[in-house]
């Protein structure tokens, strides 16, 4: 079977961070409940985020246009692997230190990743006279329909493991008044009732973690093509001055389209580290026990998963904004049912049920955000993905942040909040692009790169030669 080298790429990159999330995935879903003393697994997170963002500010540039996609991937990937090493030591000394190892590698390494499918799809659509932002949203979601399936092995592990646990007992009913909303700082059930595994089963989940973690490191240095070798020689020859590329992420903040997404893009990390760290530990740690955590997490990721590649091909028919729409109504309708519902273990199904459509919008939020910053921004992908990166971190850190100090129903209004004004936003930005469409040049043959000065900023763009479908 002949695979064209793109395609083998994309999958390799997939797969990569398929092993990689595999393991923070699973981990990051526990760590409200692994972690709960003191809120010290919630504030690793926060840490994480937050170190991802002052990364976000001058790293992924610098990385890229030196090491090239490929080696910015491959060394990030290693400080994913020091956080699950991290875990072996679970104090605050060694869990946050290996946090901010973590995030200062997370944003070269979705930048680069987003930078390597762009570039990809474009070279492709040239190759076969299609248009690049189809084959951008294709690549995407075969990306995520992969990827996402990493929180189905990462949390099937975890479940399997702590399923072995000798202590697991049935919850009371007297317990089951503190679960959902019912669970606030101001008395004294707010710990959602947590049981630690046995530390013996801890070990054998982090040493299984961190061994597909050093196996995605080995799959991505062997099999990745090095496609923007080339550029990154050529700028180490001829480097710009430090302060140009280090205030790159910022300069694009010129374009008044990026300023609009910065709400959509920190939804994102709103709508994620919810399900990772108030549902997990307020509905089903507190109502099922922490042995749940992964089989619930299982339905979240499977459906993400499968519904990243529908998506993906979904879009070239209905358009970005129908979908983002959809999304919207989703996490409208999901929040709304979390302020109103009781967990209880006799309601089981709805445990699987809501984390499902939670996948399903998720899926859509991912893949679409991720290609519409590609369609938006093609001659800035570095410093677009930067931004995008960035702003879902903070999102991530202000959830995280507030997580230990707020009560569950305010989460959810602040969560409804944002929602609103993303779509709002976000809407004025596809009204601007279908009123002045960005213009992109396909390379190809003695094709000629038409470049103007684009109608959103004083930021150079590279106009496109076909409206793509809102």
């Amino acid at each position: 079977m002949n695979i064209d080298r793109n395609l083998k790429n994309v999958l390799v990159v997939s797969f990569g961070f398929l092993f990689l999330f595999t393991a923070y995935g699973g981990l990051q879903s526990l760590q409200s409940s692994l972690n709960a003393q003191d809120g010290m697994g919630v504030a690793s997170l926060s840490v994480i985020y937050a170190s991802i963002i002052l990364s976000s500010m001058f790293l992924p540039p610098i990385l890229i246009k030196n090491l090239g996609c490929k080696w910015t991937i491959v060394g990030s990937m290693g400080c994913y692997v020091a956080y699950s090493l991290g875990n072996f030591f679970p104090g605050w000394p060694a869990l946050m230190a290996t946090s901010v190892i973590l995030g200062l590698g997370g944003s070269p390494l979705w930048s680069a990743k987003c930078t390597y499918l762009t570039l990809s799809g474009n070279q492709q659509a040239a190759k076969d006279g299609k248009k690049g932002p189809d084959v951008i949203n294709h690549y995407f979601g075969i990306f995520f329909l992969i990827f996402q399936s990493s929180g189905v092995w990462g949390n099937l592990m975890s479940s399997l493991i702590f399923g072995q646990d000798a202590s697991i007992a049935d919850i009371p009913d007297d317990r089951l008044q503190s679960c959902g909303t019912g669970a606030c700082l101001d008395n004294s059930t707010t710990s959602g009732n947590v049981t630690t595994p046995e530390k013996s089963l801890v070990n054998i989940l982090l040493g299984c973690y961190i061994g597909v973690g050093i196996f995605a490191i080995i799959l991505v240095a062997v099999f990745l093509d090095n496609i923007d070798r080339a550029k990154a020689q050529a700028f180490r020859d001829k480097r710009e001055p430090f302060c140009s590329t280090f205030f790159a992420t910022f300069k694009h903040l010129r374009d008044r389209r990026q300023l609009l997404l910065i709400p959509l893009t920190m939804y994102s990390g709103f709508e994620q580290s919810f399900l990772a760290g108030e549902y997990t530990r307020y509905y089903v740690t507190c109502a099922l026990g922490i042995h749940f955590v992964g089989y619930v997490m299982i339905c979240f990721a499977a459906t993400n998963s499968v519904s990243s590649f529908t998506v993906g091909k979904l879009s070239q028919y209905t358009g970005r904004f129908a979908l983002f729409t959809f999304a919207a109504v989703i996490n409208l309708a999901g929040a709304l049912t979390f302020l109103l519902w009781k967990p209880h273990p006799n309601e089981l199904p709805v445990f699987f049920v809501l984390p499902a459509l939670w996948g399903l919008a998720d899926a859509i939020w991912q893949t679409q955000t991720n290609a519409l910053y590609g369609v938006l921004f093609p001659d800035h992908k570095e410093a677009a993905f930067a931004n995008y990166r960035m702003w879902e971190s903070v999102g991530f850190v202000i959830a995280f942040a507030y997580s230990n100090f707020i009560c569950l129903d305010i989460k959810l209004y602040i969560l409804i909040a944002v929602l609103i004004l993303s779509m709002l936003l976000y809407g004025w930005v596809e009204y601007m692009e279908h009123r002045n469409p960005t213009l992109s040049v396909e390379y190809s043959g003695d094709a000629v790169k038409l470049t103007e000065k684009g109608p959103h900023s004083d930021v150079p763009q590279t106009a496109i030669l076909a409206q793509t479908p809102l």
